[in-house]
């Protein structure tokens, strides 16, 4: 009787408290409704702000069905909070062990130093869409694999995958957009997805991500700490920042390490700036890059973490406008810090603990 009583009370320490998790349509996430009341700051937000990310975001969500009628509500109101908790409900994210945080990373909009004309110092070509690049959107065929795109090139009449990295850099006869001084700040701009190039005559472009080789995304960052490049027993922490001078003091090691990623960005000419995967131009520090079988693009999103740099607590409502081939998880999110050199210091160094809240229309 004893040990039924203490398995009873087992159960339901570890069941019965456990949050009964949700599905919504077009999303794997485990979910459990909440009130506004439970999520941290909710009221001391901007949330003025918070709806004109939104409504920015309207330009492309709208026309998904899910937001289609909350972005008219949206446009026609100026009462912030009273939109979102009439509009929306509240979810929060969970992982599919029942845990309830995640990893929050930072990106930035870089600048880099170029030139159209190959110069001995503009030397690094940020190349366009190779005509050889062949891309296939099976959904038409197959609606189960629309999130699915393949990538390759013609061999006789099989499609085989597309070069790596290696050998892209390799190639002499591709067409390329403008030349960099600098590989490795071009590694990161692959990594961003979009950044600025400044010319020699001072004129500043946007570049912007075109397409992709469809080689999968392996990051050099875990390669270095594994090979005890960087990280907490080196002189080189494990930020971009540590990164950089690394390969600042390894020049001859660049090569093996970038090319440890053989996934490669293909570039544009753009005329707006930092351009997330909604289509829409991003709005530092209310924009996130999310993994999209878990949250929709155009989701109001409240994000509990913090700044890297300061270790101030950021509580705040943000809008899912972006996607990263290394943003892959349950709660996993990427905070788009925006164009500056303090941009760059906090994204590059942010790795933070974070929970994540969607807003659901009604």
């Amino acid at each position: 009787m004893k040990f039924f009583i203490f398995t009873t009370i087992l159960i339901a320490i570890f069941t019965g408290c456990a949050p009964k998790f949700e599905k919504i349509d077009n999303s794997k996430a485990n979910l459990e409704k909440v009130s506004f009341d439970e999520i941290k700051d909710f009221e001391k937000d901007d949330l003025s702000l918070a709806l004109d990310v939104f409504k920015k975001a309207c330009e492309k969500s709208s026309r998904k069905e899910l937001f289609e009628e909350v972005c008219l509500k949206a446009n026609e109101t100026i009462k912030a909070k009273e939109f979102f908790v009439n509009n929306f409900t509240p979810y929060k994210l969970y992982n599919s062990d029942g845990s309830d945080k995640g990893t929050i990373t930072g990106y930035y909009e870089p600048l880099l130093y170029g030139s159209f004309t190959k110069t001995e110092r503009f030397k690094y070509p940020v190349y366009k869409v190779p005509d050889d690049l062949i891309t296939i959107d099976l959904r038409s065929i197959y609606p189960q694999l629309k999130k699915f795109t393949l990538r390759g090139k013609l061999e006789g009449k099989r499609v085989v995958p597309y070069k790596a990295r290696g050998e892209i850099s390799k190639t002499e006869n591709q067409d390329i957009l403008l030349y960099v001084d600098d590989k490795v700040e071009l590694y990161f701009l692959h990594i961003q997805g979009s950044g600025k190039v400044q010319l020699p005559n001072g004129d500043i472009i946007n570049v912007g991500y075109a397409n992709q080789n469809g080689q999968k995304y392996n990051s050099i960052g875990k390669y270095m700490i594994n090979k005890g490049y960087i990280g907490s027993k080196t002189d080189y922490s494990a930020s971009v920042q540590g990164m950089k001078k690394w390969f600042e003091d390894h020049p001859l090691k660049v090569d093996e390490v970038l090319n440890k990623n053989p996934s490669y960005v293909f570039f544009e000419k753009r005329n707006q700036g930092a351009t997330g995967s909604l289509g829409t131009e991003l709005i530092p520090q209310r924009n996130l890059a999310v993994d999209t079988r878990y949250i929709q693009l155009g989701m109001p999103v409240f994000i509990n973490t913090k700044n890297p740099v300061t270790n101030e607590e950021i509580n705040q409502l943000m809008v899912a406008a972006d996607t990263g081939g290394a943003i892959k998880g349950e709660i996993r999110a990427d905070f788009f810090w925006g164009f500056s050199h303090e941009a760059e210091e906090y994204a590059g160094r942010m790795k933070e603990v974070g929970e994540l809240y969607i807003l659901v229309p009604n």
